[in-house]
This record gives C-alpha cells, structure tokens and sequence, in this order.
C-alpha cells in the first residue's frame, strides 16, 4: 500500500526565507566582484602585474557566478508544478555544476597564462607598488565577503550558496598568493609574479573539479549521508506500530532529500491503522530531518504474543 500525502511544513526549510537570504547576500557578492574586477584588472594592467590581472579575472567569474546564483535561486523556490512534480529544488544543484565549470575553465585559463610567461621570463616587466595595495585591500574584502555569506548560507542550508560563499574564499586565498608574489617581484624576483598567477589558477581548477564532481553526484540521484540514513531508518523503526523496515532507499534533491521505505506492520491491522502508522513515521523523519516526502510502502507481518 503506498501512500501519498502533501509535504510537511518545517520551518527551518522556509523557502521565501532561502530565497530573500539567497538574493541579499548576491546581491552584497555581486556589488563587491563588480568593484574588484574594475580595479584589479585596470590596476594589473597598469602596474604590470599578471598575478593582479590574474586575480581580477577570478573576481569577474564570481560576478558572473553571482548571476548564475541569482537565476537558479528564482527558479528553485518555486513550488511542485504539472511538469516539476518534486518542485524546482535541483536548479540548486544545476548551478553548482555550472559554478564548478566556470571555475574549472578559469583556472585552466589562468594556468595557461602564466606557463607561457614563464617559458619566456625576459619578457616578465617589474610590477608597481600600488598593485600590493590593490592586491591587499582585496584580500581584505573578498574574507569578509566569505564570512558573510557562509553564514548565511549555513543559516538556511542552502548547497549552493555555501559553494558560492567557498568561491569567495578561494578569491580570497588566491589574493594572499597574489600579494605575496607582487611583494617578490617587487623585491627583485620577477618570475614570482607569474608563479603567483600559476598557483592561483591551480586552486581555482581544484575548486571548480570539487564542486563540479560533487553536484554531477547529486544530479544523479545520489543518496543522503551514511549518517542521514541511519538517522531516518531509526526514526521509522521508533515509530509505534513499527515492527520492522526494508529497502529503504534515499536520493537527494538539491538540498532536500526523498525517501522511500517499506514499513512492516501487524498484519492483522485496519487499513486505517496501518495508514496511521505510515502518517506518523514520515512525520517523524520530516520533523527531524530536511525530506521533502517519504513514500511508504506497508507489508504485513505476523506479530506473536
């Protein structure tokens, strides 16, 4: 007997709450990768810094990953629909694959980049203090960036936003390896310049590859946590009116999670008091954890005593 009952309502999984934090602190993402982007890049050219240029190019791909944040997030609020009977939760997971393309690309873009300078270091120009002061000054907004948007991000539990809020960490890492190769360059060292723009891209195509693999993952259907399972499995079989479980099966959406079980209950039950039991074993989970439906299934089995 399977049965199909409308999605609790939990508080903790609001969704015009994701979605208001979600657009303020893009929003916050997007006027500061617009600032960045402007000045390092028109700085690094100026100052003959390719770490610089480097670095605004990993800031302009957080302002375009801003926007892609920004079009998934007005899509995955939506609620079920004749053709998305789950909802939209997986827009999330879509622009986390998207956010880890682009910032695969990039790194490689910026590897590239600096190998060919290195392969001709005669070619590598003395780069101008102010590129230090960009570079340090950028450091300092793209970690207080990451800070802020990682804790919203946590307080509504949102996948996406936190890869989001972990690309502006790695802008902010890449602007401490930036700042330290404009300080060699400007101390005699030339070639530390380009060798600051190679480890930039290096972090930022780990990165990219991380998130990218990651939500490949979850588009295809791939389960809760090890823990999350055992959680739900030990809050069905505490259900009263609960006499066993099997083949429970988890698959994830976006950040949201579908479970399917199958309840053994006394066989010699009413139809409504088995669907009673079911009732309050998805509540259990859906109070405890962030499912979005349990579907059951009840077989009967012969209690002694």
């Amino acid at each position: 007997m399977a049965i199909d009952l409308a999605p609790h309502d939990d508080p903790e999984q609001d969704s015009p709450e994701r979605h208001q934090v979600a657009q303020r602190s893009t929003l916050v993402s997007v006027a500061v990768n617009l600032v960045l982007t402007t000045v390092q890049v028109v700085v690094g050219v100026i100052a003959h810094s390719q770490a610089l240029i480097a670095d605004g190019i990993h800031s302009l791909s957080d302002l375009i990953a801003d926007f892609v944040v920004l079009l998934a997030n007005r899509h995955s609020h939506k609620e079920a629909d004749e053709d998305h009977h789950y909802g939209h939760q997986r827009y999330e997971t879509a622009a986390s694959l998207v956010l880890g393309m682009l910032l695969l690309s990039v790194g490689v873009g910026m590897l590239w980049s600096a190998v060919n300078k290195l392969s001709d270091p005669d070619t590598i120009p003395k780069v101008q203090v102010m590129a230090l002061y960009v570079a340090l000054g950028a450091l300092a907004a793209k970690e207080l960036l990451f800070r802020y948007m990682l804790a919203a991000a946590e307080r509504v539990r949102s996948s996406m936003l936190v890869a989001n809020a972990w690309h502006a960490r790695s802008d902010a890492a890449s602007s401490l390896v930036v700042s330290l190769g404009i300080v060699g360059n400007l101390a005699g060292y030339p070639l530390l310049d380009p060798v600051a723009a190679l480890i930039v891209g290096f972090m930022v195509s780990k990165m990219g590859w991380e998130f990218g693999w990651e939500a490949l993952h979850d588009l295809m259907d791939r389960s809760a946590s090890q823990d999350q399972i055992e959680q739900i499995g030990s809050l069905i079989r505490g259900t009263p009116g609960v006499q066993g479980l099997h083949d429970l099966r988890t698959r994830k959406m976006g950040d949201m999670i579908l479970v399917d079980a199958h309840l053994e209950v006394d066989g010699h039950l009413t139809v409504q008091q088995g669907h009673d039991i079911a009732v309050q074993a998805r509540l259990r989970v859906m109070q405890a954890l962030p499912v979005l439906d349990v579907l059951t299934h009840l077989d009967p089995v012969e209690v002694r005593g």
